[in-house]
């Protein structure tokens, strides 16, 4: 038996945020988040009741523990964070904001502790110790070493024969399409379980038409036994290489757009761990309806809250 369901590497995270009406050059305060994709997915489902493993470097700061002590809450595992003294922490700014403005998001993610990781550094027994492994494009642009990192993390578990889940997770911030694709299209053939957005796709690999259209064009450019589609407020599509199931976007008042798509993810996760992949495409479309639905990039949930809302009719108050 693994010790891990699921293990990932990943970046940890401050968020500093202002609401829709303030700019962020006129800002006086700033709502305070913990996040980082990769743990945003292992956390939620650390608390849906799965054996999540989290690998990534902080500074042995203040603010290192703040991000440490955010994720032990959920329950995830961080055994194999490394500590460094003097180094940075990554932080993102987020300018909320309403039409004809799109909301805007700056990151400042050069030089920090988890950049500086290489291959050595790497517990590697840990990270493998699982039934499935985790990794998002969005980690490879943020250094040399640790695109080396996703990588060699992709080999060593194709090698032990653990399956791979990867997210394209495009930022154009931190890359170009033509950078993205030449440097995801040879790890997006290796994976098992593939995220990608409908833009990415459209943006990355050239896949257009209708979802479905999208999604084997995809297939072209994967091996893998499932590819999930995020169609934005039109919901998901999954495809198993048999059939497809397309599940329409849950009702939702948003309040915080960040950290919807790594919340599909972990619902998804949820339902594949479990065995049935469609359950978890229903899973995921509620999961991120969730996240929108709250502030922060983060899911607070349980299994049992999570069954509930996936079977019951909404109800504006519970008593």
């Amino acid at each position: 038996m693994t010790r891990f369901d699921v293990t990932t590497i990943g970046e940890g995270q401050l968020r500093y945020c202002v609401p829709a009406g303030t700019r962020l050059e006129q800002a006086r305060q700033f709502d305070v988040y913990v996040t980082g994709t990769e743990a945003n997915v292992a956390c939620l489902l650390s608390r849906l009741g799965w054996r999540a493993g989290w690998v990534s470097a902080l500074p042995d700061n203040p603010l290192g523990r703040r991000v440490i002590n955010e994720y032990r809450l959920a329950g995830l595992d961080t055994s194999a964070v490394r500590w460094m003294e003097g180094g940075r922490l990554a932080t993102y700014y987020v300018e909320f904001a309403v039409p004809p403005r799109s909301t805007q998001v700056f990151f400042d993610r050069q030089n920090t502790c988890f950049t500086m990781l290489t291959p050595a550094d790497i517990d590697w027994d840990y990270l493998l110790d699982t039934r499935l492994l985790h990794l998002s494009g969005l980690t490879v642009p943020l250094s040399p070493s640790i695109g080396a990192v996703v990588r060699e993390a992709l080999q060593r578990a194709k090698a032990a024969g653990i399956p791979v889940s990867f997210d394209v997770n495009y930022r154009e911030r931190l890359w170009t399409p033509e950078q993205a694709s030449d440097a995801l299209a040879p790890l997006i053939r290796q994976v098992d379980l593939l995220f990608c957005s409908r833009g990415d796709a459209q943006r990355l690999f050239g896949c257009s038409g209708s979802p479905e259209e999208i999604v084997q064009g995809l297939a072209r450019w994967t091996d893998a036994a499932q590819i999930v589609t995020t169609l934005s407020a039109d919901g998901v599509i999954g495809w198993d290489r048999q059939q497809f199931t397309y599940v329409p976007a849950r009702e939702v008042v948003i309040l915080d757009r960040v950290g919807a798509g790594d919340a599909l993810v972990g619902g998804v996760l949820h339902g594949w761990l479990g065995g049935d992949f469609a359950r978890g495409l229903r899973c995921g479309a509620l999961t991120a309806a969730m996240a929108l639905s709250v502030y922060g990039d983060q899911v607070y949930t349980s299994a049992i809250e999570l069954e509930t809302l996936l079977d019951t009719p909404w109800s504006d108050i519970r008593r």
